[in-house]
């Protein structure tokens, strides 16, 4: 681990199990991210699926099927997705809740052990797995990979 990388290197003290059991706890955060995208991603789609059959309805009762149109209308357009709940609220319930206490306890594990920084098991991993002194195996980015700044007038 290079010097200049404080905010990745192991505080003075910290055993091996501790740093594997915080990037374990990270992994499963990272988890809980996707989870939560997912969970988006079936909020947009539901309403995705909500507002076409808005148009099916229409298709329907061009086509002459007005009753299946009505029951579309009637038992699919706006329906709960859960018991009292539409996506929006699944998503609120989750990002309140369950995200919440897991992001809050994944930084307070952090903060009490390893002075509050991010993803020391990896970064050791890459030290570990780079080729040393090869290009593209650097271990932070270099003033030559950084984009240039432009200058103003």
């Amino acid at each position: 681990m290079t010097a200049t990388d404080q905010a990745h290197s192991r505080p003075e003290g910290l055993d091996d199990v501790t740093v594997e059991a915080l990037g374990k706890l990270s992994e499963s955060l990272e988890t809980v991210e996707r989870i939560r995208g997912h969970l988006y991603a079936l909020h947009q789609l539901t309403g995705q699926a909500d507002f076409n059959l808005d148009d099916a309805v229409a298709l329907f009762r061009k086509a002459g099927h007005a009753r299946l149109a009505d029951r579309i209308e009637d038992e699919l357009i706006g329906r709960n997705v859960l018991a009292g709940r539409w996506t929006f609220q699944i998503v609120e319930e989750y990002d309140d809740g369950y995200y919440a206490d897991f992001r809050t306890l994944e930084r307070a594990a952090r903060d009490e052990l390893a002075a509050g920084r991010r993803h020391l098991y990896e970064a050791e991993l890459k030290e570990r797995r780079r080729t040393h002194g090869r290009p593209g195996h650097e271990s932070r980015p270099t003033q030559e990979s950084q984009p240039a700044q432009e200058s103003r007038p």
